[in-house]
């Protein structure tokens, strides 16, 4: 892979050996020349080309026109950022109108922008609208809250586990409501009904697949919430799709690795008009 400086285009300002992880770069004193020190450490992640004020990394990864200015001025403030981010809420009330593709497409494009560790770029997405196949997900996960009822139910091991479990009992009320309202009324309280689903995965084998996946849906929960989408975290599926069950999702849908984040997605009912304050923050600064 080509990777030099174009010497007579540098400024020496140093920024590409500054942001590199890698230390692929080299410059043995403020304003000295830029060296390509160690080309084979390079990891791909663009920082340096990012980074450079006058296009003088030639990167083979980069080649013309995958480069882009970053317009600042269109960038949101912190304060519309904050807002968004406080905004955000599960809203389970949805529509019967279908999420536009187009909407999807950004969706996923942002959530593919998310990072990940040693730029290994491994996430990939299963965007699931077909009925067959989202009734498929709700009966596995049903399947699963019925075992888990099952248990819960047992007079000794259910005893053991709500004692050891927190919340146990409240659980068990809302596995209850989740089984009998699908088997009596056929309403579906595991994806409430959306048009979409998106399987978030990473290999089976990625040391960090899991926080990989759980970057990007936050990259995809907050487009959706800024395209006026719903989103709903789909944690019962996830608990779901363990063991046995998560080699039928992924043999169901094709997908080569593990399932670690996914979100329901449907066009509201309505939007909230109202935000409300979270218990006060929890930080400790030393």
């Amino acid at each position: 892979m080509k990777l030099s400086i174009d010497s007579e285009r540098c400024i020496r300002c140093g920024r590409c050996v500054k942001v590199c992880p890698s230390l692929v770069f080299g410059q043995p004193a403020a304003h000295a020349d830029v060296t390509v020190d160690a080309p084979e450490n390079c990891i791909g992640c663009g920082h340096c080309v990012a980074a450079c004020p006058v296009a003088a990394v030639e990167h083979g990864a980069f080649p013309a026109g995958t480069v882009h200015p970053v317009d600042r001025s269109l960038l949101p403030s912190p304060e519309e950022l904050l807002l968004l981010c406080k905004a955000r809420r599960s809203n389970r009330a949805l529509s019967r109108k279908p999420v536009p593709a187009e909407y999807l497409d950004r969706i996923l494009e942002a959530a593919h922008s998310a990072p990940t560790a040693s730029n290994l770029q491994q996430v990939g997405y299963t965007v699931v609208t077909d009925p067959a196949d989202l009734r498929f997900v709700i009966e596995l996960t049903l399947e699963f809250c019925r075992r888990m009822l099952r248990l819960l139910e047992m007079p000794v091991v259910g005893a053991v586990v709500r004692r050891l479990v927190k919340g146990a009992g409240r659980y068990r009320r809302t596995l209850h409501r989740l089984i009998d309202e699908y088997d009596r009324e056929g309403r579906d309280r595991v994806l409430r009904g959306a048009p979409a689903l998106i399987l978030i995965h990473a290999p089976a084998k990625s040391r960090f697949g899991a926080i990989d996946c759980q970057l990007a849906y936050q990259n995809a929960s907050l487009m959706a919430e800024a395209l006026g989408v719903s989103q709903i975290y789909t944690g019962f599926v996830l608990a779901a799709s363990r063991g046995g069950r998560m080699k039928r999702l992924v043999r169901r849908f094709g997908i080569a690795g593990r399932v670690h984040a996914g979100m329901a997605l449907g066009m509201p009912e309505f939007l909230f008009p109202n935000r409300i304050d979270k218990k006060p923050l929890d930080a400790v600064r030393r």
